[in-house]
């Protein structure tokens, strides 16, 4: 009840300003400024008491709120305009197994029972020596050409001593050899972007691939081209495997079979740049 009289004694004083502005009759021009003077008081009394009493204050108080909501509708809160965060680091705690002294070329087996035994595989590196796919095409030169194995076959030479002629193997029999142990669960990068990396990494899941010993792209005169059953490749003799195991805004750590090092680190840059040279061969594995 008291807000409809404060309401309109509010609006007789318009009134009564707007006649005071247009009258040209002097009744009605002092008629007016007495109403005027005297609702204006009117409306001062009521304007102190209405604003102390407890009614204002809620009035003021809804009149926030409202504005408030209004506000939040057409300006998502933080919790509701949040995106993901961006996760710029990873460290994973993988297992770590050397590959010395017993398989010199078998850091690519050795890597993968790192991956392995991280998801729960209790598998060692002789086990999967012995298991990998073996590409028999023999070592030969003819007319000043090397002919061999392409190791997407199975592994080339000799994996347990470096007198006789060897090489490695790539991702497609390491792949085949973890889907015995996973089926159904391993994950094939090779080819992808280095982002997809980050992902599994991201969520604690580390990465077998293939690089070389210096981590860094190597010069051309480190390749040469073999002749094999399915067409010529070009290989390096510093081929490596390691399992990735985190990275940061400078680095990409890994566990590192050929020095037995746990997490040891490459500028980030140049592993990519390796890891790219070498055919983006990567494999992980997704969690159940």
């Amino acid at each position: 009840m008291m807000g409809i009289i404060f309401f309109l004694t509010f609006m007789i004083v318009l009134l009564s300003i707007f006649l005071l502005q247009k009258s040209t009759n002097k009744k009605l021009y002092k008629l007016a400024l007495g109403y005027n003077t005297a609702f204006s008081l009117l409306f001062l009394t009521l304007f102190f008491y209405y604003a102390n009493s407890k009614n204002m204050v809620d009035v003021i108080k809804n009149l926030a709120q409202r504005t408030t909501h209004k506000v939040e509708e057409r300006n998502p809160s933080s919790e509701q305009s949040k995106k993901p965060v961006t996760i710029v680091s990873a460290l994973i705690d993988a297992p770590l197994f050397s590959q010395l002294p017993e398989l010199p070329r078998g850091c690519e087996v050795t890597s993968l029972a790192m991956l392995l035994n991280h998801a729960g595989i209790n598998v060692d590196k002789m086990t999967l020596a012995k298991q990998i796919k073996k590409n028999p095409v023999p070592y030969r030169i003819h007319n000043g050409k090397i002919f061999y194995g392409h190791p997407n076959e199975g592994f080339v030479g000799d994996m347990y001593t470096i007198k006789k002629p060897g090489y490695g193997v790539y991702h497609k029999p390491i792949k085949e050899l973890a889907e015995i142990y996973l089926p159904n669960q391993i994950v094939d990068l090779t080819g992808q972007s280095f982002e997809e990396i980050y992902k599994y990494l991201s969520k604690g899941t580390p990465v077998w691939v293939i690089t070389n010993t210096t981590f860094r792209v190597l010069p051309p005169s480190e390749f040469m081209e073999w002749q094999t059953p399915q067409g010529p490749i070009k290989i390096t003799y510093r081929e490596h495997s390691v399992l990735i195991t985190g990275y940061d805004e400078k680095y990409i750590y890994f566990n590192d079979p050929l020095t037995g090092t746990k997490n040891k680190k490459a500028p980030k840059s140049e592993f990519i740049q390796a890891w790219i040279q070498m055919g983006k061969q990567a494999i992980t594995y997704n969690r159940n």
